[in-house]
């Protein structure tokens, strides 16, 4: 179903938070990383859109108020104003949103001030504008609150990557297998001259695994 070009909110933006929800938690488990950090309320309404304290209701699973279209893209459009500022520090004019979306000023005004009800259209301009993603104005709460933690599970994905590969990096025997893999090891030994060279191969290889051994706990 679909209102003026506007999803209506279903149960199934909430099924994907819940889902993203948890392997947020998972990951940051596995990382050692605080749950405040990931959860933090204040960083995740800046990247959604959603109101703090919905963003707090959502996460503990507590079912949110959802506003109608037209409350929601004011409501988000008024946290890009105060949030996406110029780099001087201050809030862009109408004016200035205007001439950046596209539109006259008078337009923009209306659409700022809830006078006029936003198309798709404005709502497209108005997203490449302060320059966040497709949806940020229009997704319902826990859809827009879902995307904004699946760039932070993104995020802890490739810390874990790089974590991983570090490890790797300082273990001689894993280098070893990630470099010339176990069939790559045993072609080189086998183009050695002599049985007396592939045996060196091998207790060289032995004295490495004896060397990288962890003891038994």
């Amino acid at each position: 179903m679909a209102e003026d070009g506007f999803e209506v909110p279903g149960a199934a933006a909430t099924v994907l938070m819940s889902a993203v929800v948890a392997r947020v938690a998972a990951l940051a488990d596995r990382l050692g990383v605080p749950h405040a950090e990931v959860f933090g309320t204040g960083r995740l309404s800046v990247a959604s859109g959603v109101p703090e304290s919905v963003v707090k209701a959502l996460l503990s699973g507590r079912p949110a108020g959802e506003p109608d279209v037209q409350a929601r893209f004011l409501q988000r459009l008024d946290l890009l104003r105060r949030t996406r500022l110029k780099p001087n520090g201050r809030k862009y004019t109408q004016q200035e949103i205007a001439d950046g979306a596209g539109m006259s000023r008078q337009q923009a005004g209306a659409l700022i001030n809830g006078d006029r009800r936003p198309t798709m259209e404005h709502c497209d301009a108005l997203q490449r504008f302060f320059r966040v993603h497709a949806g940020f104005l229009t997704a319902e709460d826990p859809e827009a609150l879902a995307g904004a933690l699946q760039h932070i599970e993104q995020e802890l994905l490739q810390k874990l990557a790089a974590r991983e590969a570090a490890a790797a990096a300082e273990d001689p025997l894993e280098r070893l297998l990630q470099d010339h893999g176990v069939r790559g090891i045993a072609w080189r030994a086998a183009q050695l001259p002599t049985d007396q060279h592939r045996d060196k191969v091998a207790e060289w290889l032995d004295m490495l695994l004896e060397s990288v051994k962890r003891p038994e706990s």
